[in-house]
Formats: C-alpha cells, structure tokens, sequence
C-alpha cells in the first residue's frame, strides 16, 4: 500500500492499522544533571541514535526548588553541534567563552553553536524556584562542523492556533509558518500545547523522519498512548497523523531528514572520529585556548570522564 493511500482510507481501524507499521515506541531514561535535578532522557538512545540531525534530548522538570538550590552546571566544552534550550517555565543564565551572558525566560530559545569549539555555563538566578524545560543538542553538518562558534537568543518564536491547539515553531517550517532559528540542517521544532482534550491532525514531510515526546499531560497516537515515560518516533513515510490531545497536554514534535553521515557523541563532543574527540578532550584538560575561560563563574571546570576504548557511532 502507498502512502498515497493512508489519506484515502475511510475507517479509522485501518487508517491506524497502516500508520502503525511506522511507528516505534521505546522508553525514556532517567539521569541526573547539575545538583540533584531529575531529567527524563529521550536521545540518544539504544533505540534510536538520532531523529534528523537531533542528537540529544533532555527533559528537565516541572520542578520546584528553594531559592539557591537550582540548576548549576559550571564550565564544561562542546564541539560539532548546536545546543537548543526551549524554556517553558523559569529561568536560567547562559555565560560562554565568547563573553556571552543571557538570561532565558519561559518561550524563549537559546541557541549556541559550538562549531571548532566553545564552552559554556547554565546556572539558575538566586531567586528562581522552579524549571521546565528542553535541553536539545544538534548534529553540525559535515561541511559546518568547525565552524566558528556563535550564539543567538531567540525571544519570540511564531505561534499558530489551529484546532484550539496552540502550536510554537520552534525550527523550520510547519503549518506555512517559519521559525527565525538558524540551523544548518532540514529540521523541524514545534511545541505543541492544548488547554482542553481535543483532536487534531499534523501534517508531515514524507522525507523526514520524527519524534514525540510528552512535556506534560498525555496524548495517543493511532493507539500509542504517549507520557513523560515514553517517546514515538515515525520512520520516513507519513504524510499526517492523528494526535488525540487530553487536557493540558504539551509535547514536542521533532523531525529533519536522516543525517548524512553517522556522528559520535561522547560527553559534550559530537565528532566523526574517535581521535579528534580524544585530542579535543585533552584540550580540554590542558586548558586549551580552543574553548577559552568563563572568569565570571565561581566554582570549578567540569572535569572530563575517562575516554572509552570504543564507541558506537549514532545516525
């Protein structure tokens, strides 16, 4: 049967039936980051390595903290990939090497392009108490990947009501509305969010591969019951799914076309090789001038865990 033919059918059995052949469902792992804060971790997994050029995707919180007692994750590198913060609730301050010093605020993106190499802090202010957010990382290109760093703040992103769903566009493009974010790579980002249980239907790009992950509450799709315990990825293939949204439910929606070649990903360091992740770590260890100083922060650098004798590369 052709894709052509999903939007043909007439019962919703078979509708869900055919969709179903491209659906994959795993569960999510839990870590632990800064100073004792839960995250639910999606990418990479050994389920499913990347979705487009998306290489990693943390959920953190909602949480609740005393004031003092929030995220703090002191100087650590990146090489080889953009990292992409969407805050929902709270706030948390970016400070890099390139002199960088932003706060973010909930529906606002924070995007920093390592490139050749960069490092980074993300510290919650002194009076904040509480977080939401998605910490996401993105596979540079090969042709980009030592690009100068960079970083840019977004403060609005385009919103579309659609359905009584409230639908963010976080990158590319979706319902003929186009996010400002600057990637290098065919993706799409949206924030999908409704007051009331509704449903909806979301049009895909046949080429791209996707992903969905619960932010709050929970959703089916064509029988896939989604929550803050699992993720859906679609193969390449759909032209749109049915989204059953239940009150107060907010979710992302990640899609890109497969990347271009595999990539490894070990620590903060996205690289081809396992030698150039190892020299960068030196680097690191050495205090190379390749990812400079934050004077600013009070406290010590991330230290660099013991290097692997073998990895397993990601695509």
């Amino acid at each position: 049967m052709s894709n052509s033919n999903y939007t043909e059918l007439s019962n919703s059995d078979d509708c869900d039936k055919y969709v179903k052949q491209f659906i994959q469902e795993f569960p999510l792992r839990s870590a632990e980051i800064g100073q004792g804060t839960l995250i639910k971790r999606a990418l990479p997994s050994r389920h499913k390595r990347m979705i487009g050029a998306w290489c990693f995707l943390d959920h953190a919180g909602p949480v609740n903290f005393p004031q003092g007692e929030g995220l703090d994750v002191g100087p650590h590198p990146h090489i080889g990939l953009q990292t992409f913060t969407w805050m929902i609730e709270g706030s948390i301050m970016h400070t890099d090497s390139l002199g960088t010093k932003q706060l973010i605020r909930p529906k606002q993106v924070n995007l920093m392009t390592a490139g050749y190499g960069i490092s980074h802090t993300e510290v919650a202010p002194d009076t904040e108490t509480h977080m939401h957010t998605a910490q996401l990382w993105i596979a540079l290109p090969d042709d980009q990947r030592n690009m100068a760093p960079r970083f840019d703040h977004y403060p609005d992103l385009p919103v579309v009501l659609q359905n009584g769903v409230e639908f963010t566009i976080l990158v590319g493009e979706f319902l003929n509305t186009t996010s400002p974010v600057l990637v290098h790579s065919e993706l799409l980002g949206v924030d999908i969010y409704s007051e009331t249980s509704t449903t909806t239907r979301l049009p895909l790009n046949p080429k791209f591969e996707y992903g969905l992950m619960m932010l709050e509450g929970t959703a089916t799709v064509h029988g896939h019951e989604l929550s803050d315990e699992n993720m859906l990825v679609l193969e390449p293939g759909l032209t749109e799914i049915q989204l059953d949204l239940h009150a107060g439910a907010r979710l992302l929606l990640l899609g890109g076309l497969p990347f271009e070649s595999p990539i490894l990903l070990w620590w903060n360091l996205v690289g081809r090789t396992q030698e150039e992740l190892s020299i960068a770590r030196e680097q690191w260890v050495n205090h190379d001038p390749r990812f400079g100083t934050i004077p600013d922060y009070d406290g010590p650098r991330l230290e660099a865990p013991t290097f692997p004798a073998k990895m397993r590369a990601s695509k």
